[in-house]
């Protein structure tokens, strides 16, 4: 856990002095530059993968790599992945910029609370995913891999009770928390690198 607003006529304006001698002209105009992107998001990918450790037991702090209970048992990677999809969808959804991309997550970590802790003390929603975003056509990397690590306060006892009352449920408010997170992580600035010149300049 977006396209770059730079066309193919326009020109970065870089300090060519400070750029070693035999460098490119791609090469000069990516030198320390960098853009806000303007992505058109064409889909997302989201993969749980399997080896990831479920923990069903009701203890304050279960250790797994996924901690999942609001669903009900049945397959905890195909629920995270609906949860984290349905977060990416609605942070995606507005962007209609200029580059079509591809968004890639992986899931790494899910720990949500267990009962114990959901009725009691509370705790954190703890999620970390690695983001990457593509070009959609030659599928080359905008923005390479990189990890996210997300936390939102759990809430317990009384407090749950009444959050869920209003119909904040936990997955209702982890799938708004990760798609404000996702939507910050595609709205940063991106190096201007001379991959990304080139797939600009080639549109």
């Amino acid at each position: 856990m977006v396209g770059v607003t730079l066309s193919a006529c326009a020109t970065v304006d870089t300090a060519s002095r400070n750029a070693p001698l035999g460098t490119s002209p791609i090469e000069t105009a990516a030198v320390q530059q960098v853009v806000k992107p303007s992505f058109d998001v064409q889909s997302v990918s989201v993969v749980v993968p399997k080896t990831l450790k479920v923990s069903e037991a009701n203890l304050y702090y279960p250790v797994g790599d996924i901690v999942w209970r609001e669903d009900r048992g049945g397959d905890r990677h195909a629920q995270v992945s609906a949860i984290v999809s349905q977060a990416a969808g609605l942070a995606t959804a507005g962007m209609k910029g200029r580059q079509p991309v591809i968004v890639d997550i992986q899931v790494d970590r899910f720990h949500s609370l267990s009962e114990k802790a959901r009725y009691s003390v509370g705790g954190v929603h703890n999620v970390v995913f690695r983001m990457a975003v593509r070009d959609a056509q030659t599928k080359a990397f905008i923005v390479k891999p990189y990890r996210i690590n997300t936390d939102l306060r759990g809430y317990g006892g009384a407090r749950a009770i009444e959050a869920e009352r209003e119909g904040q449920t936990q997955k209702v408010r982890i799938i708004g928390h990760l798609s404000q997170v996702i939507a910050q992580e595609l709205s940063k600035p991106i190096p201007v690198t001379p991959d990304l010149l080139l797939s600009q300049l080639a549109r």
